[in-house]
């Protein structure tokens, strides 16, 4: 009699693809994910936390005269949440500064109010990342001037947002490159280089870069009537 055949033995799958695969997932994560900045976050938070305490605001008295929560209000302070530009010009004027103040880069508290010169390395960023707008602060830092200078980017889309706002004040200001859409009141233009503005900061107000493939900077002038 024949002796049955023996049973091949059972061939081992190799598992060679599954480390590719998950590098090549991570690659994928890694490109997809867009990195927060929550440095920014967080500094912006500290300084408007530092001037309430200053002026010995509670969080209940910042939320009665904004009509922002408590709870808004303090994911703001702990760097938990990004204002827009309205929440800071909002802020700015309940803390009576201009909003030059928030920026996190505060002046040292000897000579700040003397300041002349402001160098271009040297220059105070507030960057508002999560609706493409950044500021950066051209004249010396100091939470008592009243006028400031502010060179503006509007990434591609960028904009204050939907809602018009107001805060205290005068600006003006100079399109140096791009094309922003100003709102102000119910009339709205298309602001090119070569443009210029000037209106009351109490009239309602927004602006933002139409573009979808071009950056537009401006420069800015704020001049706050009511700060301390």
């Amino acid at each position: 009699m024949r002796r049955p055949a023996a049973a091949k033995p059972a061939t081992k799958v190799k598992a060679k693809a599954k480390p590719k695969a998950r590098a090549k997932a991570h690659a994928v994560a890694r490109t997809v994910v867009k990195p927060t900045e929550p440095a920014v976050d967080v500094t912006v938070g500290r300084r408007i936390r530092d001037l309430r305490r200053v002026r010995q605001f509670s969080l209940e008295t910042i939320a009665a005269r904004t009509d922002l929560s408590i709870g808004f209000l303090s994911q703001i302070e702990r760097g938990l949440s990004s204002p827009s530009l309205r929440v800071l010009a909002t802020l700015a004027d309940v803390l009576g500064v201009g909003i030059a103040a928030l920026f996190g880069a505060s002046a040292s508290a000897e000579g700040a109010s003397d300041q002349v010169v402001t160098r271009g390395q040297q220059r105070p960023e507030l960057k508002l990342w999560r609706t493409g707008v950044s500021k950066q602060l051209l004249s010396p830092a100091s939470a008592d001037n009243k006028l400031n200078l502010f060179l503006v980017h509007l990434e591609p889309g960028g904009s204050t947002g939907d809602e018009l706002y107001t805060h205290d004040g005068e600006e003006a200001g100079l399109v140096l490159d791009g094309e922003m859409m100003l709102t102000v009141d119910s009339e709205t233009w298309s602001l090119k280089s070569g443009d210029s503005f000037r209106f009351a900061s109490r009239r309602p107000h927004r602006f933002s870069n139409p573009a979808q493939d071009a950056k537009a900077v401006v420069l800015w002038v704020n001049c706050v009537t009511g700060a301390n």
